[in-house]
């Protein structure tokens, strides 16, 4: 499927692998699609925050998470996850949301995936799913982001 991506698309993924490395994940999740898409100014414009906001309510999140089971991470630094030459695998909601980008795709009548057909497809996402709860947090209009990036405003 990676060979349908435009080099856009591509650099969103590769941006995503290394937010999940600066987050201590050891697999791309949704959230990490968002944070890589997040590099790209149109998508960043059209999801009407920056990627430092998205940051930092997904570390408030999982400090909420770890909370709730009773876990204060206060002062406690991530610690880095060994280099690895295997490939960091998507988790099943990342590669859910591959195909999904595709069919966005054929819907407006283009050939290649863009940023913005994985943001169309990230909006899609439901909670629990940590792309759509970090949207959620930060009070984002998917109907309003769909459409401008679909009419490109």
């Amino acid at each position: 499927m990676f060979e349908q991506f435009a080099a856009g698309a591509r650099e969103s993924v590769a941006s995503a692998l290394g937010e999940a490395a600066l987050r201590g994940d050891r697999r791309i999740g949704t959230e990490h699609l968002l944070l890589g898409v997040l590099h790209e100014p149109g998508a960043a414009r059209a999801l009407g925050t920056d990627l430092e906001t998205v940051r930092a309510a997904l570390d408030a999140l999982d400090r909420f998470a770890l909370a709730v089971v009773g876990i204060d991470i206060r002062g406690i630094a991530r610690p880095p996850i060994p280099a690895s030459r295997k490939r960091t695998p998507f988790t099943s909601g990342a590669r859910a949301v591959l195909p999904r980008a595709l069919a966005e795709t054929r819907k407006a009548g283009g050939r290649r995936i863009t940023p913005e057909h994985l943001l169309l497809a990230l909006l899609d996402r439901e909670r629990p799913d940590p792309a759509a709860e970090v949207m959620a947090e930060l009070g984002i209009d998917r109907a309003a982001v769909r459409e401008r990036v679909r009419t490109g405003a």
